[in-house]
């Protein structure tokens, strides 16, 4: 599990490795999450709990216009060869190190088995390390974001 700390409210808040689509990925083309989540079967996220996907920026994107996509894909299969989109992201063109970006899944949205998120990258030589999990919206305001080689001392 990754700590992400909130000093103000002394609270800290775990990120479930299970729950982690990307840890620190350097994106320099379209790529897929590192990781993908196993839901068991088709299920309808967000029932009960709204759920989102959180994109935190670890190292700022940087590139000749460069820009980011973020879908939340899923699939019956993991090695997801008919791929369908949940939910997209707008278009990044600046993303700061340290920086989040909340990306909410309606509410009793159908899934199939499998998910990911998928990153489409455009511009000239772009580049950015993201990290992104799958949280309750709930929690959210708990959840911080550090640049890369960010030191708590």
């Amino acid at each position: 599990m990754l700590p992400f700390f909130n000093f103000k409210k002394e609270f800290i808040m775990f990120v479930d490795r299970e729950n982690l689509f990307s840890n620190a990925q350097a994106l320099t083309v379209t790529a897929a999450s590192t990781d993908l989540i196993d839901l068991g079967q088709e299920r309808r996220l967000g029932v009960g709990e709204p759920m989102c996907v959180v994109i935190g920026c670890d190292v700022a994107m940087a590139g000749t216009t460069p820009t980011m996509i973020a879908t939340l894909q899923s699939d019956d299969n993991a090695g997801f060869s008919s791929a369908t989109s949940v939910v997209v992201s707008p278009t990044f063109s600046s993303f700061a190190a340290g920086a989040k970006y909340v990306l909410p899944i309606p509410p009793g949205v159908a899934t199939e088995r499998y998910i990911r998120v998928n990153y489409t990258m455009g511009g000239t030589t772009p580049t950015i390390t993201v990290t992104t999990h799958l949280m309750p919206m709930s929690m959210v305001q708990n959840d911080y974001v550090y640049p890369d080689g960010f030191v708590v001392s």
